[in-house]
């Protein structure tokens, strides 16, 4: 007997941050949760910055119009932090 897979859908559903996490609902039902300190421009953003979204790249990206900050949802599922010369204060 074969069991029915859900199949994944890592397209972005909602964004939500407060002062230590942030946290993407994904399409499938999952939510990923992150430090802010992995990225800096969204650490040093106000709330309301961070509240500003939009989705991206077809749905599995977001975009900060007002911080300029992009991330990807294979990234976040990844695991990766920001580059290094984000937290070295460089410019990316």
């Amino acid at each position: 007997m074969g069991i029915l897979a859900l199949s994944a859908d890592e397209r972005v559903r909602a964004v939500r941050s407060d002062a230590d996490t942030l946290s993407v609902d994904l399409m499938d039902g999952r939510t990923i949760t992150v430090p802010l300190a992995w990225y800096p421009r969204l650490l040093r953003a106000t709330q309301q910055q961070r509240d500003r979204w939009e989705t991206s790249g077809g749905g599995y990206g977001i975009h900060w119009p007002k911080i300029d900050e992009d991330l990807s949802t294979e990234g976040l599922l990844r695991g990766a932090p920001a580059p290094k010369s984000q937290f070295a204060g460089g410019k990316s």
